[in-house]
């Protein structure tokens, strides 16, 4: 779910810096949900930041966290005292029935899901993995917002790493390749301090209309409970940039 690029250990450690915990403005919005279900999984965890965050805050029941990438999760398991546990695998290699009450997938990693066969599959797991009264909490960016048009960088962005001297500074870069229908595909450039060389991610994200979006949920069995257009959690318009959900399982 996360992108592959950070499965590299070396490069998993840079992933919090990119994206600090303290200016995550989605765990704010699921932290709540997540405190008041009995068993959490979080898909696509990455290094586990929202779970580690649910358990100092006082979650008492099981989470775990699910993510393909080597690399994020041994970042994640660096704090085995919360008693998180942390699978590696994706949701099509899950077999879980009916164990969670409350599922989600942060980071946009929903958009990571690019065909229409894999949607289905990973949607038919997660209503699978969902108690009776269960539900499944993401986010994907507003196609109609077109926030892809803003990512192309003009030169390296600075990315100060927080404790270091401005020697350590950090270089990124993003150059968008493709828009293809809903498909869209750029590269991210890091200059890490200390490496000689640059290193590159190619990614891909599909952007689904929430029209769209709905008929697959439908089909997996999931109804829109909750819908919003941001973190705030204001309606959802033309000019929202996220489609922020949260479905529950449907009775068989």
């Amino acid at each position: 779910m996360v992108d592959r690029f950070f499965a590299d250990p070396a490069l998993a450690a840079w992933y919090d810096v990119l994206s600090p915990t303290d200016e995550r403005t989605d765990f704010g919005f699921y932290l709540p949900h997540i405190m008041s279900a009995p068993s959490v999984l979080d898909i696509g965890c990455g290094t586990g930041s929202l779970l580690r965050l649910a358990r100092e805050a006082g979650h008492q029941g099981r989470l775990r966290g699910l993510d393909p990438a080597v690399g994020m999760l041994e970042q994640a398991r660096r704090r085995p005292d919360l008693d998180v546990e942390w699978i590696l695998g994706d949701l099509e290699s899950t077999s879980w029935e009916r164990e969670f009450d409350f599922a989600v997938m942060t980071g946009h990693a929903f958009q990571e899901l690019l065909g229409d066969d894999e949607l289905r599959a990973s949607l038919a797991a997660v209503r699978a993995a969902l108690t009776d009264n269960g539900r499944f909490g993401f986010e994907t960016r507003n196609p109609l917002a077109r926030a892809w048009e803003s990512w192309t960088t003009d030169g390296p962005v600075d990315v100060p790493v927080p404790g270091a001297d401005r020697s350590a500074t950090l270089l990124m870069e993003r150059q968008v390749h493709s828009v293809d229908g809903d498909i869209v595909s750029f590269r991210t450039t890091l200059d890490i301090p200390g490496e000689r060389a640059p290193r590159h991610s190619d990614s891909t994200l599909r952007f689904l209309g929430a029209d769209r979006l709905d008929t697959f949920l439908t089909e997996a069995g999931l109804v829109v409970e909750e819908r919003y257009g941001d973190w705030d959690r204001g309606p959802l318009t033309d000019a929202s940039p996220e489609i922020i959900t949260i479905a529950r399982r449907t009775p068989a």
